[in-house]
């Protein structure tokens, strides 16, 4: 398995007897997923800042706590207020109209579409609970939204996990 860090933005990864990944986008869930009670998680902003130099991300939230765009001022991400899961699910798919695989992070039943319809999606279990068929819908699991992000910022874990999770 190869992991090649693309031109900006992007992440290809090769993966023998898998579909290769070429991803571009990452879509992320704000409440339960970022954020709990409306408060980023401990560690995500500078992860996200981190992560912002190779894959583009916007978060996609109902904003429940009114918070969002303070929040997230001053990282290097987007920022969307949708009102249905449809919604996320359109984004996902008009993104992946454009060209570039599309990773998705979700809890809540609400995602559950968002991450069938990515290239990648992925559950993140944490504080407020994840929903079953979220879990059913993901690709994979991560413990955490650090675990899930890190997927992505390490050369090494990540070939390794991804390797596993969806070779076999």
């Amino acid at each position: 398995m190869t992991l090649v860090r693309a031109a900006l933005p992007g992440l290809a990864v090769a993966i023998p007897g898998a579909d290769r990944l070429a991803l571009r986008h990452l879509l992320i869930d704000f409440n339960g997923t970022l954020a709990c009670n409306g408060a980023l998680i401990d560690g995500v902003a500078e992860r996200l800042s981190a992560l912002s130099r190779i894959l583009e991300i916007e978060v996609l939230t109902g904003d429940t706590y009114g918070t969002v765009a303070r929040t997230l001022a001053g990282l290097p991400v987007r920022h969307a207020v949708v009102l249905t899961g449809a919604d996320k699910t359109a984004r996902v798919r008009t993104l992946l109209a454009e060209g570039g695989g599309v990773v998705a992070l979700g809890n809540g039943r609400n995602d559950v579409d968002m991450l069938r319809a990515a290239t990648l999606g992925i559950a993140v279990l944490g504080p407020e609970c994840t929903h079953a068929l979220t879990l059913a819908a993901a690709q994979l699991v991560a413990p955490d939204i650090h675990a899930a992000l890190d997927l992505f910022l390490s050369d090494v874990f990540a070939a390794r996990q991804l390797r596993r999770c969806i070779a076999g």
